[in-house]
């Protein structure tokens, strides 16, 4: 089974009597549905739906929770979780230092040693599973890691869209289980919710690929020099975008090129994603 150590991921732990249902009003992610031995998606959000942290969380024993996330944010996770916190009896604890495997492939190769290994419930057609310490081993495979990443269209803050400055529609946690659409309010709830029934997500997270190699993340994606979207992660000739689904739709059907800097560019849902590209065009005011 291929592997791939990941760089630059900590680890926060909450734990305690109240620290489910202190979690449980403030987070996306429902975590009624968090099933022991899963690492599911999921985001904290300021009051007007956008995303302040992206993480992964999975159970940790009978009352408590690990979130993995980006090294260079935890001090400031912490923090926001400690001013949530309130009265609620519930220990906040960060792990700095952290060694983080995640293995992928068919999952008869799994070995006994990775039972304690969480599924990493994003990805839907294969098994990818993640690792919290154990032995050091080599640094595995990171490009191959990258390109299943790009392949299967799984963003992540800081590679492929900055925090604060995105919505989870417009990162597909709507569609990775990251948004708990039946549990109760969370902050940022009525503008997620608001986008979910309105179906008014348009900024979507789209596979991009083209005949020679793509330009550098963070490249401007344009139709006719118009900004439709933003490369987002990088490998070779493939990589990921977040654009507007509906401008690339009026694109494609007027036969104009989308470009990424000066690539010629092909935009694609990602295969397992059920949103699909707008049939009615959107008017100037609307967009």
């Amino acid at each position: 089974m291929p592997f791939a150590r990941i760089k630059d991921r900590a680890l926060i732990s909450v734990s305690g009597p109240d620290a489910e249902h202190f979690l449980q009003n403030i987070l996306t992610t429902d975590l009624d549905t968090l099933q022991p031995g899963e690492a599911k998606p999921g985001a904290l959000l300021s009051p007007q739906g956008k995303i302040l942290f992206d993480f992964l969380i999975s159970r940790a024993g009978d009352s408590g929770f690990q979130f993995e996330c980006r090294a260079d944010i935890i001090d400031d996770f912490v923090r926001r979780l400690m001013l949530y916190r309130l009265r609620a009896k519930a220990e906040i604890a960060k792990q700095d230092q952290v060694l983080v495997t995640v293995a992928w492939g068919d999952d008869s190769t799994v070995s006994p040693s990775d039972s304690s290994a969480l599924v990493d419930t994003r990805f839907q057609d294969i098994a990818v599973r993640r690792t919290y310490g154990g032995e050091a081993r080599d640094g595995g495979d990171p490009n191959g890691w990258l390109n299943m990443r790009i392949g299967y269209g799984i963003a992540e803050s800081g590679s492929d869209y900055q925090l604060g400055d995105a919505f989870p529609h417009d990162v597909l946690l709507d569609e990775t289980g990251g948004v708990g659409f039946k549990k109760g309010c969370y902050i940022g709830q009525e503008v997620v919710s608001r986008m979910q029934h309105r179906g008014t997500a348009r900024r979507r997270v789209l596979i991009a690929s083209a005949d020679s190699p793509l330009p550098a993340t963070g490249t401007e994606i344009t139709v006719a020099s118009r900004p439709v979207g933003v490369l987002g992660s990088v490998s070779g000739r493939t990589g990921l975008a977040i654009a507007r689904i509906d401008r690339v739709k009026t694109a494609v059907d007027a036969g104009e090129t989308i470009m990424a800097g000066d690539v010629p560019v092909t935009l694609a849902i990602p295969a397992w994603a059920k949103f699909s590209f707008p049939q009615e065009v959107v008017s100037a005011e609307e967009a």
